[in-house]
């Protein structure tokens, strides 16, 4: 009990903003209700609040409130644990905290969608999503009720249309390729997916509910339009609040829906910063905030939580843990994925490696160069270099968690240009954010954002360069040569870009497979750093903005 009221009291110094709406009072309530959710934890069991931490939060909060706790996405990959076990340990773990519900974001596909859905059915809790359809059949539940005190609250899950090109795009095609298999509801105008997502809340305000809350995987970012929270809440009516993940952002939003009436909008970061907690008061009042946890140690550590989920944690982790603990090389500086200076508002760091070069990006795109022997370019995307790697030694967990989606090393024929092209794309997005950001290796280039991009995107896929723009990408240099867009090249890079329109990359397609499923992503840089570099990261990799391959540059200057 001691150590409940010393985390109680915790979350009382750490309280955060809060968004606050008035609904019609739903009478019958005795109790609060409380919705904590957790988005985009991408496997960090033991970071930040930590799965014990959260458990600890729902005990506390449960003595004097009705309690739910839901998952927006994204649990079960990210870290070695969950690409080890492909999403199972997570489950497990889970299991043991008690969710009552959660959705799958698009990193729920990462091993497959068999294997999401057998996940899924080992889970003690319901898989929701309104727009997942084979063959015109929803996959899970579009929403799940809830009942207390003989209020009815529906559970609606969405998940982003974008799932397919963030993934894999061929995870959901037939074995041939030819045709998809699965419907994310991905029109280019966003209809079909407000249309599945009002059909859901009609059916579960037509099933009794009084209110209805919708678990999202949508985001904010820009690429991801049609299909942001704020596209979904502005052409729908009747979500009363949306709890958000996917851009892995903390706001905390009141916006008018389809009719006027205002909705409750909440994000809560990623990887257990931050917990969300959503409240339907007595009185019908909705209001969200966030329980942050801004310490260099976790919690499950620092308050030493003793509950059923650091015994499930621990049982997960420690023989795990026995291998990843291996030194594999040691580096001189820190490897980033974020700006070493630059700090959002709530003091979280800024991720660049989606936007800008970085030393860690130069890393990972010189072991695809290396690796790959007869090749002239490589790609890496920055969505998928997911943890910086600190100065000092260097384990075989810091490399599978940079690295943790198990992609493999691909060889393609390309001419010049097909790589302008994708280079075009690949900062279409600039100066925001891009999964698809290309870290590069044996060439350098200038781009200038300023410029519209010329790209033409059909379902969040490349289809062409508009050539009656002017482009954004100049002076493209492969080796000490200018690009020819009529030569050939040898193009390294992960599988899921080169061969399956990751990231929505469709120009390489047709394109001659020199090397197919070679090393694992993770693998190869472990033998670049162990073999060329001779077990050290040297100075060439210090500066943590790169060795200058990517340079912004503006027109007007």
């Amino acid at each position: 009990m001691k150590k409940i009221g010393c985390l109680m009291l915790t979350l009382l110094l750490l309280l955060v903003c809060s968004a606050v709406f008035a609904e019609e009072a739903v009478t019958g309530l005795q109790k609060d209700v409380v919705i904590l959710f957790t988005s985009d934890v991408h496997c960090a069991v033991d970071q930040g609040w930590g799965y014990a931490g959260l458990y600890a939060m729902k005990e506390g909060l449960s003595a004097k409130n009705h309690v739910f706790l839901v998952d927006n996405g994204d649990a079960i990959q990210g870290e070695p644990i969950g690409t080890m076990s492909k999403g199972q340990s997570i489950i497990d773990i889970m299991n043991v905290v008690g969710y009552d519900a959660a959705i799958p974001g698009n990193h729920e596909f990462d091993f497959g969608v068999q294997n999401f859905i057998e996940r899924a059915s080992a889970a003690n809790f319901p898989y929701l999503s309104c727009n997942l359809n084979r063959d015109g059949k929803l996959v899970f539940p579009a929403y799940v009720m809830k009942e207390v005190d003989g209020v009815k609250i529906g559970f609606v899950g969405i998940t982003t249309p974008t799932t397919p090109s963030t993934s894999s795009p061929s995870l959901f095609m037939n074995e041939e390729g030819t045709e998809y298999m699965y419907d994310f509801m991905q029109d280019e105008t966003g209809d079909k997916l407000y249309t599945a997502v009002q059909k859901a809340v009609d059916d579960a305000r037509a099933e009794g509910a009084d209110y209805v809350i919708a678990v999202a995987h949508l985001g904010n970012e820009a690429s991801s339009s049609p299909w942001t929270y704020a596209d979904v809440i502005s052409h729908t009516s009747g979500i009363d609040a949306l709890l958000d993940g996917h851009s892995h952002d903390t706001d905390q939003v009141v916006m008018k829906n389809r009719d006027g009436r205002e909705v409750v909008r909440s994000g809560c970061g990623t990887q257990f910063s931050e917990i969300g907690s959503l409240t339907i008061s007595r009185d019908g009042r909705i209001s969200s905030k966030l329980f942050p946890w801004k310490q260099d140690i976790s919690a499950p550590e620092l308050l030493n939580l003793q509950n059923p989920a650091a015994d499930a944690v621990h049982a997960e982790s420690d023989e795990l843990n026995q291998t990843l603990q291996e030194v594999v090389a040691s580096s001189t500086a820190d490897l980033m994925i974020n700006d070493p200076v630059a700090r959002m508002e709530d003091g979280s760091p800024v991720r660049i490696i989606r936007n800008a070069e970085t030393n860690l990006g130069d890393l990972c795109a010189d072991a695809y160069l290396n690796q790959a022997g007869d090749a002239d370019i490589a790609f890496v995307a920055g969505g998928g270099i997911r943890a910086s790697i600190e100065k000092g030694n260097v384990t075989l967990h810091e490399i599978l968690r940079t690295l943790p989606f198990n992609d493999y090393l691909t060889v393609i024929r390309v001419t010049g240009q097909q790589i302008l092209d994708a280079l075009e794309y690949s900062v279409h997005s600039l100066p925001g954010p891009f999964g698809g950001f290309n870290q590069v290796a044996g060439m350098t280039f200038e781009v200038d954002p300023t410029i519209p991009t010329p790209c033409v995107i059909v379902g969040n896929m490349f289809h062409h360069v508009d050539e009656t723009m002017e482009r954004r990408v100049r002076n493209v240099v492969v080796g000490d040569r200018p690009l020819d867009p009529d030569a050939s090249y040898n193009l390294a890079g992960p599988d899921i870009q080169l061969l399956q329109n990751g990231n929505g990359y469709t120009m390489f397609e047709g394109a001659e497979v020199l090397v197919k499923e070679g090393k694992l992503d993770n693998q190869l840089l472990i033998d670049y750093i162990t073999g060329p570099l001779n077990g050290v990261i040297g100075e060439e990799y210090a500066d943590p903005y790169g060795q200058g391959r990517i340079v912004v540059v503006n027109s007007a200057e």
